[in-house]
């Protein structure tokens, strides 16, 4: 018995946002979105998350073309959809670069580097001082 290799094409993309990093692999597909092994559905509560996840096809008109399959770490549910999303937008950029201005016009290409900011000493938060009182 010979052992057969099966060469199966996809497309890898790393993205990042707040404190989350999602590895995305999309394959040729039916559209089913697997993060940390569950389905998406599953995996985020609620629907708008859903929508974010699938802008990348909705503008280059690839919905249900694709299988997606991500892997995230770290953040909440916003970071994690938008490392996610930033992932399957790199990837399709691979798949051809005919989807670039599509992509750049939507404005998914662009990295959101917005973090939180540190709490400084003397404060009550980053920039929130404690109560004045004059006597």
């Amino acid at each position: 018995m010979a052992n057969k290799k099966t060469t199966k094409t996809y497309y890898y993309g790393t993205g990042r946002r707040k404190s989350s990093i999602a590895r995305v692999y999309i394959t040729p597909g039916t559209g089913k979105i697997m993060v940390n092994g569950r389905e998406a559905k599953d995996y985020f509560p609620y629907a708008t998350n859903l929508i974010v996840l699938n802008q990348p096809f909705d503008v280059t008109n690839n919905i249900e073309k694709f299988d997606v399959k991500a892997f995230v770490k770290g953040g909440g549910e916003t970071g994690q959809t938008g490392a996610i999303r930033l992932g399957i937008t790199r990837a399709l950029l691979k798949v051809t670069d005919e989807y670039r201005p599509l992509l750049k016009r939507a404005g998914l290409v662009t990295v959101d580097a917005r973090v939180k900011e540190r709490k400084k000493y003397g404060l009550k938060a980053a920039r929130r001082a404690p109560q004045f009182s004059k006597r």
